[in-house]
């Protein structure tokens, strides 16, 4: 490997539990990651989680994000739907204010947005529901930054609309070689090999390559990567994940 004087920031999905329902730990990923990205209660996450998610973030000094979603419950956001951008505008601009309200309750503040699942593969791709995301931060803060795919259609919808655009990389998700993921849908699209994730990070974050799952050589220049607080083993990955990173003479520290 190459390089080893970068700053990377690592983040994670918190705030996903549900009533009775738990996934994830919240308070183990938060003494490990830099950066929370915090449901806002679309595709889980009820008031008293993402109340205990924002202050155990504040008190662990870790940036809060905004995870923006389909109005989706039942199928935790992972679910493609058809939304009039209009609609979808009011619906992301309604869950980065309902969580900034308990953030700033707890001490803090909702500091970036990142979309979440069908949403978030979905603007990839697609242009009006880029824009329609990006409309709403605007409409907020236009102060926020973005964090999604580099070279996405979010990302050129945040840029054109003024916004700061922070590139994310996944640890413990599969690429294609056109640099999206893998669908979940398809073997080997989740990483769950704490020492494969945590080699994929340190290879992302000093060479800015990886290998897609056809063999071919992705470039991935990131400023974030991601592990996901579903996936099995979350907690040991992420710690895997951040051990590489320190070792490989990567700062971890959030961007935002």
């Amino acid at each position: 490997m190459t390089g080893g004087s970068g700053v990377i920031d690592l983040n994670a999905d918190l705030g996903e539990s549900f009533g009775a329902w738990r996934l994830g730990d919240d308070e183990a990923l938060l003494a490990v990651v830099t950066s929370a990205n915090i449901a806002c209660g679309f595709h889980a996450g009820d008031p008293l989680t993402l109340r205990r998610a924002c202050a155990g973030a504040v008190a662990n000094r870790v940036s809060i994000g905004a995870q923006v979603s389909y109005r989706d419950l039942a199928g935790f956001g992972r679910r493609e739907m058809v939304v009039p951008p209009e609609e979808l505008t009011a619906e992301v601009l309604y869950q980065i204010a309902a969580l900034d309200g308990i953030a700033r309750a707890e001490g803090g503040k909702v500091s970036y947005v990142k979309p979440h699942g069908a949403l978030y593969n979905r603007a990839v791709t697609d242009p009006v529901q880029a824009a329609a995301i990006t409309a709403a931060i605007t409409a907020y803060d236009p102060g926020l930054p973005l964090l999604t795919l580099p070279g996405s259609q979010t990302a050129r919808a945040g840029a054109a609309a003024g916004l700061a655009v922070v590139a994310e990389g996944f640890a413990d998700r599969a690429y294609r070689a056109d640099g999206t993921l893998v669908p979940r849908g398809q073997p080997g699209a989740v990483i769950s090999d704490p020492d494969l994730a945590a080699a994929r990070a340190a290879q992302i974050a000093t060479d800015h390559v990886l290998l897609a799952a056809d063999g071919q050589r992705v470039t991935v220049p990131v400023r974030s990567l991601c592990v996901h607080g579903d996936t099995p083993g979350a907690v040991t990955i992420a710690r895997a994940v951040r051990d590489a990173l320190e070792r490989a003479g990567v700062t971890v520290a959030a961007f935002a």
